[in-house]
């Protein structure tokens, strides 16, 4: 992701599930990204406790104790709540009425044809057996991009589909009440292009698949997440020539070490045989602990009061339901009902 394709006159809307506490794969994807854009232009982040809701109901533990789990990975990899916005989802209602107007604006057919909403009911097994919130979660993304006016909305490639069709309600709605009411935004798609993968190299870093590393993760549980690494299976003794694509462990040194130099001479070393795996592992471990020792430490002092962290989120859902306050009122100003 390019921060320089980010202007000040840009808003950045983006957040994320809360169901359980970030990993790596956030970090590199999102997080590392949203401390740069903070100093750029206007961010909201949202912590989308309802969303969580649409494949967790009855989990509602779960959900409510990863709010704070959540802020505190944000605040924790230097996220500044008085630059960017952080709210809790469900204390913003104008949310749910905004969605609520969009879903008229959509049919059943097209939510089921957005591939995103597909590839995601497809995973979680649920076939015709679908939360209808889940099936409408288009409309209610709709809703928090619009809410506040985001021009950009930093996603994987996967979610493109997602921002289209917020795009497509954007201008179904303002064609209907003739006048440019909402605002169309752009994806901010990462440069690398595909996800971080898990540490068993199988499929992308979830915490949903067990394959993650936390940002909390101590140091033990980061020396053992490395050495159970995927390399290369043919790559059976030190002189055996090995192969780099879909070695997890460099796929991990493409994306955080900093002398890309020294991982390139390792990658044909690599390639001609003479380096074990241990010398890779050893080196992706050290730069693993280098990055996430501060993080976790500014974390642990965070959790230390968080009866702060939560007043925190408070100040910035109030600050964000104020701003969608006013969209609503002007959403129902040009629908013609504002009443009195």
């Amino acid at each position: 992701m390019n921060p320089q394709k980010v202007s000040a006159a840009d808003i950045i809307l983006t957040g994320d599930r809360t169901t359980g506490p970030l990993h790596l794969g956030h970090y590199i994807g999102s997080l590392k990204n949203r401390v740069v854009l903070q100093d750029v232009c206007q961010q909201f982040l949202l912590l989308a406790d309802a969303q969580a809701l649409t494949d967790n109901m009855g989990n509602y533990v779960k959900v409510r104790d990863n709010v704070l789990q959540v802020a505190l990975d944000y605040l924790a990899v230097g996220i500044d709540p008085t630059k960017s916005t952080i709210f809790i989802q469900s204390l913003v209602p104008e949310l749910s009425e905004l969605s609520s107007y969009y879903l008229n604006l959509v049919t059943v057919a097209r939510l089921e044809r957005n591939p995103t909403i597909k590839d995601e009911i497809k995973l979680r097994g649920f076939e015709r057996d679908i939360p209808a919130g889940f099936l409408t979660y288009p409309a209610a993304q709709a809703a928090d991009i619009t809410a506040f006016k985001a021009t950009v909305v930093p996603v994987g490639a996967d979610q493109v589909p997602m921002i289209e069709q917020t795009n497509e309600i954007v201008r179904r709605f303002n064609n209907s009440v003739e006048r440019e009411v909402l605002v169309e935004a752009r994806a901010l798609v990462p440069e690398h292009g595909a996800r971080l993968p898990g540490i068993d190299g199988k499929a992308k870093m979830s915490k949903s698949l067990g394959n993650s590393l936390t940002l909390s993760a101590s140091a033990d549980e980061i020396r053992q997440a490395v050495k159970m690494m995927f390399t290369d299976p043919n790559h059976l003794r030190v002189e055996d020539p090995g192969q780099v694509e879909g070695n997890v462990v460099f796929t991990y040194l493409d994306a955080f070490d900093s002398d890309q130099e020294a991982v390139e001479d390792l990658k044909q070393r690599y390639r001609h045989g003479g380096l074990g795996d241990m010398v890779i592992k050893r080196r992706l471990e050290a730069c693993l602990q280098e990055l996430l020792e501060p993080i976790r430490a500014r974390r642990e002092a965070f959790a230390q009061d968080p009866a702060q962290v939560m007043a925190l989120l408070k100040q910035g859902t109030a600050r964000a339901r104020e701003t969608a306050a006013k969209t609503l009122a002007e959403v129902k100003d040009a629908m013609g009902l504002s009443y009195f």
